[in-house]
Formats: structure tokens, sequence, C-alpha cells
């Protein structure tokens, strides 16, 4: 996928400041938190802020999302604890989908080679089938293909092929999930 450059103060969240403070409220009161485990609530809340989600969602507590309206989430997915959706740009998560617990979804970055730490920000696509392991990070552009996992602790900087298991920091291929198919 492609990557986006912004001067920081050109980049548009999509969202005016009143709804992004209503946000930033709820997302503290109701998913970066505790209180609040009930899926349903959490999903409604989600459509109600502009996000596309699909059906039989589970969204662990301690979740950071965001902005939702930057968001789709399709049918079937279990975003875990602590997982935080840093979604700058677009996120778009397909069908059963695991996301684990204290993964990081970072669609932007800033540019280091120049003094104005430029923005850079690039939508992520998680498609059908995908796991994301526990404590993983998928960096701004990233598209997962159907099947792919991240494992544990691991980063992906590039696509992540079909059926295919990736590990490290940066996440190389080490085996087809279906060898011996």
């Amino acid at each position: 996928m492609k990557l986006t450059t912004f001067q920081n103060k050109d980049y548009k969240p999509g969202a005016n400041v009143l709804k992004r403070l209503f946000w930033y409220v709820v997302n503290a009161l109701v998913f970066n938190s505790y209180l609040f485990p009930s899926y349903y609530v959490k999903v409604k809340l989600l459509r109600l802020f502009g996000a596309k989600v699909g059906s039989g969602v589970i969204i662990k507590p301690k979740v950071n999302i965001k902005y939702p309206w930057r968001l789709t989430i399709g049918n079937d997915v279990w975003i875990g604890e602590k997982v935080w959706v840093d979604n700058l740009a677009d996120v778009i998560i397909g069908n059963d989908v695991c996301i684990s617990q204290e993964a990081y979804l970072l669609t932007g970055n800033h540019n280091y080679k120049l003094d104005t730490f430029d923005l850079i920000i690039g939508d992520i696509e998680l498609k059908d089938k995908v796991w994301i392991g526990a404590k993983a990070i998928v960096c701004p552009g990233v598209v997962c293909e159907k099947g792919s996992i991240l494992s544990v602790g691991s980063v992906a900087t590039e696509r992540l092929l079909s059926d295919i298991i990736y590990q490290g920091i940066p996440a190389k291929e080490k085996k087809h999930r279906f060898k011996n198919r």
C-alpha cells in the first residue's frame, strides 16, 4: 500500500474537534478500560462514531482505538486485551481475524530525515483469516494477505503473503501454514 507524507499541521484526522473530543472520552471510559466489557455496547459505539463493523466481533478490555471513523471490521473478529489501533489512516480488518493481546496496528510514523519530522501515514489491511500474534506490530502501509500469521513479538514492515507464518524483527517468512497438505 502507498504511504503519504504530510507536514504535521496539514494532516486531517477526518472528524471535527468536537467529535474527536467525544470519542476520546468514550474510548477512555469504555474501550481503553476494564469497566465496560460488553461487546454489544462496544460495537454499537464504534458504529455510532462511523466505524463499519460486522457481526460476531469481540473486543476485549483495554483496547485503544484512535479514530473509529477510519476503521472497518469484518465478521467474527477477535481483538484481544490491550490492542492498540493507532489509525491515523484507514485500518481494514477482514473476516475471521484474530488480533492477539497487546498487538499494535501503527498507521503513522515520522520522517526522521527532515527537521520538521513530517508525518508519514499508510493504510493497513488484514485480509480474511489473518492472525496477528501477541505484542506484534503491523507498520504503516502493510497488507497481510489471507491466512498469513505474524508471530508473537514480530514486526511486519512489508506485505505478508497468504498462508505464510512470519517471525522476527523485521518479520521474515518462516514456513507455510499447511506444508503437509
